[in-house]
């Protein structure tokens, strides 16, 4: 499955758009990688731990959105767009929502 933030893929024409597809994933926040990531803050550097969090919430994300594509009978998605959002009382949560447009090539 080709997933682009483009509107196309060059050299493959677009024989049919399928229509919208999405994929959000929502993670709370884990209260000692807060509290390391706080220490970690005070001190300079990045947050492993945070990186991490985001780096799997944005693939589950990305990946509910190709299997959305390929149960339309797409091969791709053009023009992804993700997006990352703090949700929940507190600033709790954290949203990683993702949409395109599934087509075939």
């Amino acid at each position: 499955m080709i997933v682009t933030t483009t509107p196309t893929v060059e050299g493959r024409p677009v024989r049919d758009y399928l229509g919208i597809v999405t994929g959000e994933v929502i993670v709370g926040a884990n209260l000692f990688r807060d509290i390391f990531a706080a220490v970690t803050d005070l001190v300079g550097g990045r947050s492993g731990k945070y990186e991490q969090v985001l780096q799997r919430a944005r693939r589950e994300a990305l990946g509910e959105m190709e299997a959305e594509a390929a149960r339309l009978g797409g091969n791709a998605v053009v023009g992804v767009d993700i997006d990352y959002e703090v949700i929940g009382s507190k600033g709790s949560m954290l949203m990683v929502s993702c949409s395109g447009t599934a087509v075939v090539l």
